[in-house]
């Protein structure tokens, strides 16, 4: 039985690198000029896809809390070749502050190419300790705050033939310990924009919807959640930056990053036990 899932997991490796190999050509230039809203864009993955959309050209807004960061990665986004860098502080936990920040992508760049959510709220990498208000609350920036955004923009990229890219997470896909909350979170964001994908494909709607699955990313945030409890290696921010940004220009359904991700998915359904055996040998928890 070993021999036999080592087979089939290297045969799942090779026809996973088969579908990247063949799958759409990235030309860069498409995005020289294109409009695009990045949320969370203050540091990790957020901040590296706006200084690549400013390396290929592109007018961007981003958004985060922290107004005094959010102007430094605006600068530099200008350095980096953006043809138009804009910020707008806001809070997606508050109600009205994600239709405001489209509103203002929308008049300062007169309409939107690209929407990337990539925003979360603040959570503990610990195992739940029954705080229901916590859970109801990071549904807000986790989940609401992104369909709201979504429907504001959503008749400007009709008109583009636009794109939303959704970065979630492994998490929404594969349940891991000390992640209640988050996972419940990114397991409604990538149930709703399945079947909002599916809709927009029935209606024969111009706009296309990416869902980016993503493993541990490197990023300050994640590092210091997860220090000294998972020994899974950590991926480059930068990298999985640039893979959302190809997936969305070339419009697929999905992104997995790093690759592993996109086997345990499937080994989670053909083989339940050993996947859940691996997922809590990758961390180093004492009761």
């Amino acid at each position: 039985m070993g021999m036999f899932i080592k087979i089939l997991i290297a045969s799942i490796c090779v026809a996973y690198l088969a579908v990247k190999w063949t799958g759409p050509t990235f030309d860069p230039e498409s995005l020289k000029g294109s409009r695009v809203l990045v949320t969370g864009a203050s540091s990790g993955i957020g901040e590296q896809m706006a200084y690549h959309y400013a390396r290929f050209g592109a007018q961007i807004v981003i958004t985060a809390r922290r107004e005094k960061v959010l102007q430094q990665v605006t600068e530099k986004c200008l350095s980096l070749g953006a043809q138009k860098a804009l910020y707008v502080p806001a809070d997606m936990s508050n109600e009205s502050d994600p239709e405001k920040v489209v509103d203002f992508a929308l008049e300062k760049l007169g309409g939107l190419d690209y929407l990337v959510l990539n925003h979360i709220g603040a959570t503990r990498f610990a195992m739940w300790d029954g705080d229901v208000d916590h859970v109801k609350w990071l549904m807000k920036p986790n989940f609401f705050s992104y369909i709201q955004m979504a429907w504001r923009a959503l008749p400007s990229l009709e008109q583009s033939k636009g794109s939303m890219i959704i970065v979630s997470s492994m998490a929404g896909k594969l349940s891991n310990p000390f992640t209640a909350p988050y996972t419940a979170t990114k397991s409604a964001l990538n149930g709703f924009f399945g079947s909002l994908s599916h809709e927009l494909a029935m209606k024969e709607s111009n706009v296309s919807v990416s869902i980016c699955s993503l493993g541990l990313i490197d990023t300050d945030t994640a590092m210091n959640a997860v220090r000294g409890i998972i020994t899974t290696p950590a991926y480059p921010a930068s990298e999985a930056a640039l893979n959302i940004i190809i997936t969305g220009a070339t419009r697929q359904l999905e992104l997995y990053y790093p690759w592993y991700t996109y086997v345990m998915t499937l080994t989670k359904d053909w083989f339940p036990s050993l996947t859940n055996h691996l997922i809590r040998n990758a961390m180093n928890y004492n009761p």
